[in-house]
């Protein structure tokens, strides 16, 4: 699988930042993985122009014109549904027919789950696809699942996302062994919601995983657990926090450190250290969450990523599929059948 060349459709359309940062970050990508060739949908026009600036090996990017756009403002399912020509439905599409190996977006996060779903599809065995991002801690990235694609989970569900994403942080992270903990409101087994309650029986029977019990939400910033488990609702509020935060510290540090001359001439002297500490809380070198089950891979960034997030996505996307990731899943989970346990 090392040397398997690797198809990824980046849709160029729907970000924050237009079409110009996901060119330049499909170029650069390029460089970085020499197994990669990309497809990028959008405007056919507009992309030949941009792309025009830059020296690359043309026979490895591929424009696919698209004459629609969904936006933030349209209805999920049904933009999915009648916006065929979209550069998201097309890009899915590739995956779907296996042109395609994975898919990056920084478009409608709603329609990006509604499509893989509807137009990629589950795989056989996975009762639900969870959306799962590798976020900071002072350790090693933790990855946070399920953040935003289902908000009501029942205990069963909750187990199989501890199961792939052990597999994921196994097998693209390169954590051998990683540890899962359920999100909690304290440490002591009986405490939680009924969800919990019932889940963490289930997850102390589950030989695939390595369990380490619960997690309170303030122990997550400093690498507890590698693989931080719950359902959406709690997820993505966590996620959204996360990002929240980070942003008022990083702008009260900047702001204390510009207040005089004294903490000027003291930022200067630690600038350095600083930007390097700075840059392991980064996003743009974390790749994006994959939504993970699907039959093909799809993998939602930021709306607001610059071409660093662009870079990083296309090397998870790589990691992913010469890792065999999505195959490891199905037959984690196909094995879990096999146990008794019933598909949905």
């Amino acid at each position: 699988m090392a040397d398997k060349n690797v198809n990824i459709v980046i849709d160029t359309i729907g970000g924050d930042n237009g079409p110009e940062v996901m060119v330049r970050g499909a170029v650069k990508g390029l460089e970085e993985n020499k197994n990669v060739t990309l497809y990028l949908t959008g405007h056919k026009n507009e992309l030949e122009k941009l792309l025009a600036g830059y020296e690359y090996d043309k026979n490895r990017i591929k424009i696919v014109d698209a004459s629609e756009e969904i936006t933030c403002h349209d209805a999920p399912v049904e933009a999915v549904k009648t916006k065929k020509d979209s550069s998201l439905v097309k890009g899915l599409n590739l995956v779907k027919e296996g042109t395609c190996d994975a898919f990056i977006s920084s478009g409608s996060s709603g329609a990006v789950l509604a499509g893989g779903q509807l137009i990629v599809g589950r795989a056989k065995g996975v009762k639900r696809t969870p959306l799962a991002p590798l976020i900071p801690t002072s350790k090693s990235p933790s990855l946070l699942i399920d953040c935003g694609a289902n908000v009501d989970a029942r205990p069963e569900v909750l187990v199989q996302f501890a199961k792939m994403g052990s597999i994921y942080m196994q097998n693209v992270v390169g954590v051998k062994n990683p540890t899962v903990a359920i999100v909690n409101i304290g440490t002591e087994e009986e405490k939680g919601n009924a969800l919990v309650k019932e889940t963490f029986p289930l997850l102390k029977q589950c030989k695939d995983i390595n369990f380490i019990g619960s997690i309170e939400s303030r122990e997550i910033p400093f690498g507890k657990a590698d693989v931080i488990l719950t359902e959406a609702f709690v997820g993505n509020v966590i996620l959204k926090l996360y990002e929240g935060l980070s942003k008022m510290i990083l702008t009260e540090m900047k702001g204390a450190m510009m207040s005089s001359f004294k903490s000027k001439i003291g930022a200067l002297m630690i600038k350095k250290q600083l930007k390097k500490t700075l840059s392991t809380f980064s996003a743009s070198n974390k790749g994006g969450a994959p939504l993970l089950g699907l039959k093909g891979l799809v993998v939602k960034i930021h709306g607001n990523s610059k071409e660093g997030e662009v870079i990083s996505a296309i090397r998870q996307c790589s990691e992913f599929v010469k890792n065999d990731v999505s195959g490891k899943i199905i037959r984690g989970l196909t094995a879990e059948k096999a146990e008794g346990n019933p598909e949905e």
